[in-house]
């Protein structure tokens, strides 16, 4: 803070004449010494200046001259007597205790000069002070972002240093470490209004305009909140926020752009060692699926890992389960899929659920058919993307379903469209195409189909004679009639247009 109107009188030892006596007046912060012998030195003045005047142009009515400096907002006003004046006019006096504007009486053996260089000296001293407490705060932050707690240790420390709470958040809102007291309900709300909107560049955002400023700070009856964005340029990656029943000085905002820099530090730190750790997993798996399982336990074992036991079942999935499933198993990125996890048997239903995405789930495998369960894995999560079935399909639930519902849901349309292409090009007779299912439902009994058709078995005979010649195959050939099936099914179910994710597959939030 700089020095009081009290600090610089004792100081320089002036005598107050008038408006001094109210309550807190001597408290006044100076910030400068101005001098001005002018009638109207205002439009010179900032505010909070201690302005010293001879009064070589005073006489008169003096009271406009006092209310121009209290508008102005001037801590007070020194008068200093010898020059041309023996003593303040009694004028000023009255003026100024009738204002509430201190004034103070210089002796003429104080240099004008004298009062700017003690308050230039107090102000350099109070800002000397401002820097050794803002760097040693600092230095105490970065102590605490070494500590084994990493940021939540920043934030307990940053706590202290605002006399207040501080708080850690997510991208989404959601706190991730507190301070007691923390008045994070306020801040979350804030947040989830303004979630989805870009983030604004400038340092400060006109109020209500929906946009997230670079700092924002919200204020109450009692209650001052600073609100920062975490990590790079783009969408913030957290957020933290530090609270106080007292306005922050600009010490207090030193330290607080001190831990964001820490926090931001930490978490890009964190990133790194995580893709870092995400590479090697990833060569391990590749590494796996070679078949080079003892070189893959070495490199593993060199960083102090292993590999779940055998048998496992191995878990495909799409990048939201990555955090999910890397904080409880072996856990790989991969192309195709995003993620693949290694579980051990007896644990695997409980870890896909924990994925909270949808998953598709091998059959129990030992780590030489590694690349069999791979597939199997990846087979049943198109089945969980494509279906709604749930957030967990096993591969085993997808024997059961036939043929169809191992293969590509993309490829088999394209084959069914294919095959039938002549059938379906045949004008609008889609009794063709029901003729050749209830055909084949009935293994090639002419007298079943034609009842489940209603219509006369020659009649039936007929239209696989027109269905045969349309579509150049023999229908007596079992593999004709297999892959007429196949296309019959394929036909009814709708293509996969597109691998769908969690976020956009109907009826999967959970």
């Amino acid at each position: 803070m700089p020095p009081t109107l009290q600090t610089v009188m004792r100081r320089m030892h002036l005598r107050p004449l008038a408006g001094t006596s109210g309550p807190g007046v001597l408290d006044a912060a100076v910030r400068w010494v101005a001098v001005s012998e002018l009638a109207d030195p205002t439009p010179y003045l900032e505010g909070g200046e201690l302005l010293l005047t001879t009064g070589l142009r005073m006489d008169g009515d003096l009271t406009g001259y006092v209310a121009r400096l209290v508008r102005r907002g001037v801590a007070g006003l020194g008068f200093g007597v010898g020059v041309s004046h023996e003593e303040t006019p009694p004028a000023l006096v009255e003026a100024a205790e009738a204002a509430g504007l201190p004034l103070l009486e210089v002796p003429r053996e104080t240099p004008f000069i004298a009062i700017g260089k003690v308050v230039s000296e107090l102000l350099a001293a109070e800002q000397y002070e401002e820097i050794s407490r803002a760097f040693a705060a600092q230095g105490r932050l970065t102590r605490a972002a070494l500590r084994p707690e990493g940021v939540h240790a920043v934030i307990d420390r940053l706590a202290k240093e605002v006399g207040g709470w501080a708080a850690l958040l997510d991208e989404s809102g959601e706190v991730r470490h507190a301070t007691p007291d923390a008045r994070t309900d306020a801040v979350a709300a804030e947040l989830s209004r303004r979630r989805g909107r870009p983030l604004d560049t400038p340092r400060r955002a006109e109020a209500g305009d929906g946009r997230m400023p670079a700092s924002l700070a919200l204020s109450a009856p009692g209650e001052h909140i600073v609100v920062q964005p975490l990590g790079g340029g783009g969408r913030p990656r957290g957020f933290f926020a530090v609270g106080a029943g007292h306005a922050f000085t600009p010490v207090t905002q030193t330290v607080i752009n001190a831990a964001g820099s820490l926090l931001t530090l930490s978490m890009e730190q964190g990133r790194a060692q995580r893709a870092a750790e995400r590479s090697l997993r990833a060569a391990v798996l590749e590494l796996l699926l070679a078949g080079e399982e003892e070189r893959a336990r070495a490199v593993l074992g060199r960083l102090g890992g292993r590999l779940p036991a055998a048998p496992v079942v191995v878990l495909a999935a799409g990048p939201d389960a990555l955090d999910a499933l890397e904080a409880v198993t072996f856990t790989a990125l991969t192309g195709v899929p995003d993620v693949v996890a290694l579980v051990p048997e007896q644990e695997a239903a409980e870890v896909a659920l924990s994925a909270d995405a949808p998953v598709g789930a091998s059959l129990p495998t030992g780590y030489g058919t590694l690349r069999d369960a791979l597939d199997q894995a990846r087979r049943a999560l198109e089945a969980a993307l494509d279906t709604r079935r749930g957030p967990v399909v096993r591969f085993g639930e997808l024997a059961g379903q036939g043929l169809l519902a191992l293969l590509d849901p993309a490829a088999a349309h394209a084959f069914s469209t294919a095959v039938l292409a002549p059938l379906t090009a045949y004008g609008s007779r889609a009794d063709l195409m029901e003729s050749l299912r209830a055909y084949l439902e009935s293994n090639g009994h002419w007298d079943a189909a034609a009842q489940r058709l209603g219509v006369h078995r020659h009649t039936l005979r007929y239209r696989m004679r027109r269905v045969a010649e349309l579509l150049g195959r023999d229908l007596d050939d079992p593999g004709v009639r297999a892959e007429l099936w196949l296309a019959l099914e394929a036909a009814g179910r709708p293509p996969l247009r597109g691998r769908a994710t969690p976020a956009s597959r109907p009826g999967n939030s959970r």
